[in-house]
Formats: structure tokens, sequence, C-alpha cells
């Protein structure tokens, strides 16, 4: 809905307003979409991303390590358009492999608070502004879903993310749904239906 009225206020005033990705224009950085992540307890109503001695709770590491375990396929949901896979590259304050670290601006996933703090949340900044909400947002719950289900470790942090070995992000939208397609965890959690006619219409782009 905001989208769609920026765009309508925009082509009033005779200005064309998108929210893909920016070319890359010297002196600025690509513009992406970051979507912060939180669970509540549903007995406590406390942050179950909390923890009283750590960054972040054993739960949250587990919800994090399902985001990242998942990202090549579910960067088919974060970053939909082929513009999108510009901004994985070194040194652009944007991801180009999954990994996670405290307060650091190069990596996947970063954790947000600190031991007692009820604002404690994990920061994805993979995705771009011209995704679709619904599927990026359903993508994120299957993944960390599948993390805590399966009590998965995210690693160690990453204090050098341009520079540690790990899984690269996909370098192409194709590449990505080739990811998806063969991702058991999103198609149990999004349908085998959905996701083969995702792919079909995502590849005819």
């Amino acid at each position: 809905l905001f989208r769609s009225a920026v765009k309508q206020v925009a082509q009033r005033n005779g200005h064309h307003a998108t929210f893909m990705c920016r070319p890359k224009i010297p002196n600025v950085m690509s513009s992406g979409w970051h979507l912060h992540q939180s669970l509540k307890d549903r007995k406590t109503g406390a942050n179950a991303f909390m923890d009283a001695e750590q960054p972040l709770s054993p739960l949250g590491m587990q919800w994090m390590a399902g985001l990242l375990g998942h990202a090549p396929a579910a960067a088919a949901f974060t970053t939909p358009t082929l513009n999108g896979y510009e901004r994985y590259k070194p040194f652009s304050l944007a991801p180009d492999r999954a990994i996670w670290a405290r307060e650091n601006r190069g990596v996947m996933v970063r954790v947000l608070g600190g031991p007692g703090d009820a604002a404690t949340h994990l920061e994805n900044r993979v995705g771009e502004p011209a995704a679709n909400p619904y599927l990026y947002m359903a993508s994120q719950i299957v993944c960390g879903l599948d993390g805590i289900r399966n009590k998965s470790d995210p690693g160690p942090s990453a204090d050098t993310p341009y520079e540690v070995k790990a899984p690269m992000l996909p370098r192409s939208l194709a590449d990505a749904l080739a990811a998806l397609d063969a991702d058991t965890a999103l198609r149990a959690g999004l349908g085998d239906f959905f996701v083969d006619y995702y792919v079909k219409l995502k590849q005819a782009e």
C-alpha cells in the first residue's frame, strides 16, 4: 500500500518512483530492505531472543541459524529482481555471504541489543526494497522455525565479513531460484505447488 501510494503521488507530480535497488553511483551505497525480527514468549510475553548473560538467547541463535542456513534459497523471496543481486558485493555495506555478527554492517544478520536488553532482535540485511513483504516475511518464518526445530548452530560471529570463509549468497536470481527449488524446508513450509509456480514465474523474468 505504501509503495503504491508513493508511486501515485510521484506520478501526479511528474516523477517516476521505483523501489528497485539503485544502480552503482559514485559515493552512494545501494539501497536495501533490512528486516528486523524477534519472537515473543507466548506464556510470559517476554522477548524470546533476550538472554540475561549472552547477547542472544539459545532460541535466538537457532532462529538465526535457520536464516543463515536457508539464505541462498530464501534469497528468491528477499531479493526477487535481477538488479537486487548487484548489491551482494564486498565492502558495499551489503552482505555477500551468509554470516552474522554484533554491530557489524557488512554481515547478513546483525544482532542488536545485548544481555538483559528487552529490545534484543535480529536485523536481516539481505533483502531489497522491491521484495514482496508477505513472501519476504513468510520465508523468514519458515527458515527461522526450521532452525529451531533442528536446534541449528549459526557458528561463530564474523569480525571480517568480506574475508571470512562462509557460504556465499547467490550471485543471480537464477542461482537463488535453483537453491529454492532444492530447499526441502521452504518447500515444506510454503508448499510444493507454490514453490514450483513461483520458480517458473521468476525464471521467465
